[in-house]
């Protein structure tokens, strides 16, 4: 798995969703389980993935479990980008 993705992943969920002091995250903090992102936020995170990657992510794979960890979101990306 590529850590540049799993790098962009954790940066954009820290400048969009963490406050200043919060603790900090890492590849497999829960996000969704944890609090850290919610339904709409996981709405937009989904939108820069495939922005960012030109992807197109079904809403059948976009679940909270899939969003759950940069680990995970990364797997997803992925799934649906051509290698």
């Amino acid at each position: 798995m590529s850590d540049e993705l799993k790098d962009i992943v954790l940066k954009y969920v820290i400048d969009e969703y963490l406050e200043d002091d919060s603790e900090p995250i890492t590849y497999d903090t829960p996000l969704i389980s944890g609090g850290i992102v919610d339904s709409f936020s996981m709405v937009s995170l989904k939108r820069f993935l495939e922005n960012k990657y030109k992807i197109s992510i079904p809403d059948d794979q976009a679940t909270p479990e899939a969003f759950d960890s940069v680990d995970k979101i990364a797997v997803l990306v992925k799934k649906f980008t051509k290698a």
